[in-house]
């Protein structure tokens, strides 16, 4: 008896959550709807960037605060910096949060 070869995998494959699933029976988006969409989209991401920036600031006003109170071991001009920024840039985060909750 021949032996049979093994059945065929079905071809599956994955679509990312973010896919997006075309409505066929929705009419064509405009020119004018797609500017719009896409200038939210562009909204959307520039608002995600700013967030990323305060995050960003505020882990480097801690690490800035460690340095400023490190002692010795920092050189004093470091030491001075970094407690200048270790007292500005949570300011400054607070101010691009601000900024954000204005515009949305």
């Amino acid at each position: 008896m021949p032996k049979r070869p093994p059945p065929a995998q079905p071809d599956l494959r994955l679509v990312k959550a973010e896919a997006e699933i075309y409505d066929l029976m929705r009419t064509p988006e405009t020119t004018a709807d797609r500017v719009k969409r896409l200038q939210l989209e562009a909204r959307a991401l520039a608002v995600e960037q700013v967030e990323a920036l305060e995050a960003v600031l505020m882990q480097a006003a801690m690490l800035a605060r460690e340095i400023a109170e490190g002692g010795d071991a920092y050189p004093v001009g470091a030491r001075e910096i970094a407690g200048r920024l270790a007292a500005d840039l949570p300011s400054k985060s607070e101010t691009l949060k601000a900024i954000v909750s204005r515009t949305l």
